[in-house]
C-alpha cells in the first residue's frame, strides 16, 4: 500500500511471468531457416550444367549451406530435448545450444487499485539485448560487420568474376523466387476454375476466371535488372494464350528485364464464342497451353533468380555465411520478444475499440529501451541489437480463430522466410468474434520497431569522457525520426480519441518535440530520452520493452523507476512515498525475484564504485547489491 497526495491509499501489485514463446518462436524459426536453406541447395543442384568455374563455386556454396543446415538441425534437436522450461537465465547467455533463445525474457504487469476501487494496468516486456553472445564481439556487432562486409564484397566479386548485387537486389531476387513458387499453382487453380465454369456453361464464371487469369499473368513483381541466365542463351518464350491467335495476345518472359507479361498490357475482354463442341472441349487445348507456358516461364525465372543468388553467395564466402548465421541468431531473440509483447498487448486491449481500430488501420509502435554502454563488448551487443530490432520491420502479424480453446491451439505460429515472416496469433472463438471485420478477415497487422539507447554504468562514463558515443547518438536520432513519422501517420488516419487518456495532460506532439531536442543535445547519460520515449510509447498504445545485457540488473532499476513514475504521474503517489516505493519494489518486488531466478542470489550485480557512476535514481537500496557474476 502506498499513500497518495490527498492522504488516501492505493494498492499496487506486481506480476512477472515467463513466456512460452522464448522457446517456441526460435524453434519455429530454426525449422523455417532449415527449410529455406535446403530449398536453396535444391535450386542450386537443379541449375543444370555450368562452366567449370561456376560449377566449382556452386559446390562450395552448397557445402557452406550444408554446414549451416547441419548446425541448425543439431541446435533444433538440442532445443527439442528441453521440457518444462520457459526462459534462458543470464548465466547461459553464451551457451551454443541456446544461442537462438532470448535472454531472461519475462512479461511484467503492475496493477494499481485506487481508493475508489478502479484498476489500471501497466505492462512491460523485459529481455536481454538480442545479441550473438556465443559468437562474441571481438570484431564488433552486426551493424559494423555488415557495413564492412558490403564494402569488401564489391572488390571480392571482381576477383571471383561475379556481379556485385546489393542487399536490395538479392532481397528482390528472393521475392521473385517466392512469387514464382506461388504463381504456378495459383494460375493452375484458376485455369481449372475456368474449365469448371465451361463445364457448367456459366458465362459469369468464365468472365471472372478469365479476368483473374489475366491479372495473375500480367502483374508479378519485377526482379533486379541485369540478371543473366546461367548459360546466357535464353530467348523470350512466346506461347499462344488460348483466346484468339493474334500476335498481340502473346504470353511471354523477357530475359533482359525478368518480367512476365502479356504483350498487350490491357487486352480486350475475350469473346465467349465456341463454334462447335462443348465449351469445355473448346477450352481444354488453350488452357493446357497456358499451363505449359506458365511452367516454362516459372522454370526460366526460377533458374535466373537462382543464378543471381549463386553469384551473391559466391561473393559471400566465407564471411557472408557467418554473418547470416549471426543475423539469424539475433533476429530469433528479437522476434521471440516482439511476439511475446504483441500477444500481451493484444489481450490487454481486446475491449478497447480505439486500440483495435488503430491496430488494423496503422499498426503498433514497439519501443525498445536499451541501457547498454557504448564501450568494449557492449558496443558489439548494441550493434547486434540495432540490426535485430530493425529486421523486425519484416514481420507482419495476423489474427486467426483458434480451432479449440486448448492452450496448444492458442500458441502463435510463424510462417515465411528470411525476407518476410508472418506471425499468426490464434484467439479463442468468443474473443475472435468480437474483433473488427478487417482483423477477422486476416488483414496483415504492422509493427513499427524503434530503439532508444542511453548507457548509465561506469563503462559509459569512460566512453563519454575518452571514447566514442556516436553509435548511440545515431541510433537515437534515426529512431526518433521513425517514431515521429509513425505519429504523423497515426494522426492522419486515426482520431486522437482512439488513444488512451492519461491524467497528465502533456500533448504527444509536445513530448515528441522535447524528445527531438534531447536526442541532439550533448548531455552525459541523458536518461530523459528513455523516460520521454517510454511515455510517448504508452500514450500511443504501444508495446514497451526494456533491455540491458541480461535484463537483470540495470533493467530492474529502469522498470522500477518507470513504475514509480507512473504512480506519481497517474495515481498521485505522495512525494514522501516515492523513494520508499522505489526501494520497496527493488528490495521486495518482482525484480529481485528475477535476480534470484537467474543467478540463485538475491543481489543485484553492482558494487559501490560502479553505483557512484549511475544516475542517482538508478541506484538500488543498501543491502540489495554486491559484486556477483552478471
Amino acid at each position: 500500500l502506498f499513500q497518495t497526495e490527498d492522504s488516501k491509499w492505493m494498492q499496487v501489485r506486481e506480476q512477472m511471468e515467463e513466456c512460452t514463446l522464448s522457446f517456441s518462436v526460435p524453434k519455429q524459426l530454426l525449422s523455417l531457416y532449415i527449410q529455406e536453406d535446403m530449398s536453396r541447395v535444391q535450386d542450386l543442384r537443379e541449375l543444370g550444367e555450368l562452366s567449370p568455374h561456376w560449377d566449382n563455386l556452386r559446390k562450395e556454396v552448397m557445402t557452406r549451406y550444408g554446414g549451416i543446415i547441419s548446425s541448425y538441425q543439431e541446435t533444433f534437436a538440442e532445443l527439442d530435448k528441453i521440457t518444462g522450461r520457459s526462459f534462458k537465465p543470464s548465466c547461459c547467455k553464451a551457451q551454443k545450444s541456446l544461442e537462438f533463445i532470448p535472454i531472461n525474457l519475462h512479461t511484467q504487469r503492475m496493477r494499481v487499485t485506487d481508493a475508489d476501487d478502479s484498476d489500471a494496468f501497466y505492462d512491460v516486456v523485459t529481455v536481454g539485448a538480442p545479441a550473438a553472445h556465443f559468437q562474441g564481439f571481438k570484431c564488433g556487432g552486426l551493424q559494423r560487420l555488415l557495413s564492412r562486409y558490403e564494402a569488401e564484397k564489391k572488390s571480392f566479386s571482381t576477383a571471383y568474376q561475379c556481379i556485385y548485387y546489393s542487399p536490395q537486389h538479392t532481397a528482390k531476387a528472393q521475392e521473385v523466387l517466392s512469387t514464382m513458387s506461388l504463381l504456378q499453382p495459383l494460375i493452375a487453380g484458376l485455369a481449372d476454375q475456368l474449365l469448371q465454369a465451361a463445364q457448367e456453361h456459366s458465362c459469369p464464371g468464365l468472365r471472372d476466371a478469365l479476368k483473374n487469369l489475366s491479372d495473375k499473368v500480367r502483374r508479378p513483381p519485377p526482379p533486379p535488372q541485369h540478371l543473366p541466365h546461367p548459360q546466357q542463351n535464353c530467348n523470350p518464350s512466346r506461347v499462344v494464350f488460348g483466346r484468339q491467335h493474334k500476335s498481340e495476345d502473346i504470353f511471354k518472359f523477357n530475359d533482359s528485364t525478368g518480367y512476365i507479361s502479356l504483350s498487350n498490357p490491357t487486352p480486350p475482354p475475350p469473346r465467349l464464342f465456341f463454334p462447335a463442341g462443348t465449351w469445355r472441349e473448346q477450352l481444354c487445348a488453350p488452357v493446357t497451353k497456358l499451363k505449359e507456358c506458365v511452367m516454362e516461364v516459372v522454370e526460366k525465372a526460377r533458374r535466373g533468380m537462382t543464378f543471381v543468388l549463386l553469384q551473391e553467395a559466391a561473393c559471400s564466402i566465407p564471411q557472408g555465411f557467418f554473418l547470416q548465421q549471426r543475423r539469424d541468431v539475433v533476429f530469433s531473440q528479437a522476434l521471440a520478444a516482439l511476439a511475446c509483447g504483441f500477444v500481451m498487448r493484444l489481450y490487454a486491449g481486446m475491449q478497447d475499440q480505439g486500440f483495435l481500430r488503430q491496430l488494423h488501420l496503422v499498426g503498433l509502435v514497439a519501443q525498445f529501451e536499451s541501457l547498454l554502454s557504448t564501450y568494449s563488448e557492449e558496443i558489439g551487443m548494441l550493434e547486434d541489437m540495432e540490426v535485430g530490432i530493425s529486421d523486425l520491420q519484416r514481420v507482419l502479424f495476423q489474427i486467426t480463430e483458434a480451432q479449440t480453446d486448448d492452450f496448444r491451439d492458442l500458441q502463435p505460429l510463424v510462417f515465411g522466410r528470411r525476407d518476410h515472416f508472418t506471425v499468426e496469433v490464434p484467439l479463442p472463438r468468443l474473443v475472435f468474434q468480437n474483433l473488427p471485420a478487417e482483423i477477422k478477415e486476416g488483414k496483415p497487422l504492422r509493427v513499427f520497431p524503434v530503439l532508444f539507447n542511453v548507457g548509465i554504468n561506469e563503462q559509459q562514463t569512460i566512453a563519454e569522457r575518452f571514447g566514442d558515443i556516436s553509435l548511440q547518438e545515431r541510433i537515437n536520432q534515426r529512431n526518433f525520426e521513425t517514431l515521429e513519422s509513425y505519429y504523423k501517420s497515426l494522426t492522419e488516419t486515426v482520431p486522437l480519441e482512439c488513444l488512451p487518456s492519461f491524467r497528465t495532460q502533456t500533448d504527444v506532439k509536445e513530448l515528441l518535440e522535447t524528445l527531438g531536442q534531447n536526442v541532439v543535445t550533448k548531455k552525459r547519460k541523458n536518461v530523459e530520452i528513455l523516460w520521454i520515449a517510454g511515455t510517448i510509447c504508452r500514450r500511443l498504445n504501444g508495446i514497451r520493452f526494456t533491455s540491458c545485457k541480461s535484463a537483470k540488473d540495470r533493467t530492474s532499476m529502469s522498470v522500477t523507476l518507470e513504475q514509480c513514475a507512473l504512480l506519481r504521474d497517474e495515481h498521485q503517489l505522495s512525494k514522501d512515498f516515492f523513494i520508499r516505493a522505489l526501494d520497496c519494489m527493488r528490495r521486495e518486488g518482482c525484480r529481485i525475484e528475477n535476480v534470484q531466478k537467474n543467478i540463485k542470489c538475491r543481489k543485484y550485480a553492482f558494487n559501490i564504485l560502479q553505483l557512484m557512476a549511475f544516475p542517482k535514481c538508478y541506484r538500488p537500496p543498501e543491502g540489495t547489491y554486491g559484486k556477483v557474476d552478471s
